[in-house]
């Protein structure tokens, strides 16, 4: 596999620890993950996405300004969300805030349009959990027809129709790059192709080899509805270190934490070290030094014929300093490792 390999990060704005063991104000939270994408557009990492979320663990519930932000501050990285939790918002208001990003960063913005893996928007903005399989049904239609046409006709059940209806400002003449996440259903996937936009899968947990069927579903449902074959990205949780062992020490508190934490509230059983190691060493962790992330990332991109993968490099509380280390060796050291191995054929198997 030759074609070129995105490389980009993800954050959900995870709140950090501060050196003393306090939690990080929100505040703060914030302006550490703009100091964040800077680092990233200046070490030549592609792309940059913030995920929404609505819950105390996470700063980020607006990305798009955020994202302005940083727009303001950067000059080539890719700006996008990871997700935007579609079912809960407004197709029309969603493109607005994406179509002003598009434009003031001289087209860089890309969307990434998902369920989300939290439940809190739906009551925090009035929808009902039993509407879920509508909600994003509808909702990704209207947002799909608004990112193609100039003016929109469009009826549904979950939001008023819209007849020959123009909607500002207007993307530029590049339109904008919208992908879908998806994590692990092959409606999930026929969807997407349906509307015509982007793959992304999202791949927290296991070898993701387990993954090709969806690849292979994707090209099947492109060839039957008679579209055109578009990148595939994925998305997984990692970091990097020096060494594989200071890699996997400085995040496992943070992993355990985190997961401590979902696992009462779902009622999962406590994560171990040793389940945490499994992952690391067989799973979707991309966890270690530069020359193992990059092999890993370079083998998972093999495996998946995808075009695009961004590594989430927050996980839990894990002190802002940690993370800005993490992104520098990703962007100076794992990409260009990465690259050289897609380019020169020495994937490892």
């Amino acid at each position: 596999m030759t074609a070129a390999l995105s490389l980009g990060l993800d954050t959900f704005g995870d709140v950090t620890h501060q050196p003393d063991g306090t939690l990080t104000p929100m505040d703060q939270v914030l302006r550490d993950v703009v100091d964040q994408a800077v680092l990233a557009d200046e070490t030549g990492i592609d792309f940059i996405g913030l995920g929404e979320h609505h819950r105390d663990d996470f700063a980020i519930s607006a990305p798009e300004i955020v994202l302005a932000t940083i727009a303001g501050r950067t000059h080539r990285i890719h700006l996008g969300t990871a997700v935007t939790v579609l079912s809960s918002d407004d197709p029309v208001r969603v493109f607005q805030r994406f179509s002003t990003l598009n434009a003031l960063s001289n087209g860089r913005a890309e969307a990434i349009m998902g369920r989300g893996s939290f439940s809190e928007s739906y009551g925090l903005f009035g929808y009902d959990m039993q509407d879920y399989e509508q909600l994003f049904e509808e909702k990704l239609d209207l947002f799909a027809k608004l990112v193609r046409d100039h003016k929109v006709t469009w009826s549904g059940q979950t939001r008023a129709p819209l007849r020959n209806q123009r909607v500002y400002p207007p993307l530029g003449p590049k339109g904008l790059t919208t992908w879908v996440g998806v994590g692990g259903s092959p409606e999930s996937v026929v969807r997407v192709v349906r509307q015509d936009l982007q793959l992304m899968l999202a791949i927290i947990g296991g070898d993701p080899r387990r993954f090709v069927p969806y690849v292979d579903l994707y090209h099947r449902a492109v060839d039957q509805f008679g579209q055109k074959a578009r990148p595939i990205g994925v998305h997984s949780p990692g970091f990097v270190a020096e060494t594989d062992e200071a890699a996997r020490e400085a995040l496992w508190p943070h992993y355990r934490e985190m997961f401590g934490r979902l696992g009462r509230e779902r009622g999962w059983p406590p994560v171990t070290k040793d389940r945490y190691l499994a992952e690391v060493e067989h799973g979707s962790l991309y966890v270690g030094s530069p020359e193992t992330v990059a092999r890993k990332i370079a083998s998972a991109a093999k495996a998946l014929k995808i075009q695009r993968f961004d590594l989430k490099y927050s996980t839990g509380p894990q002190p802002h300093a940690q993370l800005m280390e993490c992104i520098r060796l990703y962007g100076e050291r794992v990409i260009p490792m990465v690259r050289d191995m897609m380019t020169s054929d020495r994937v490892p198997a």
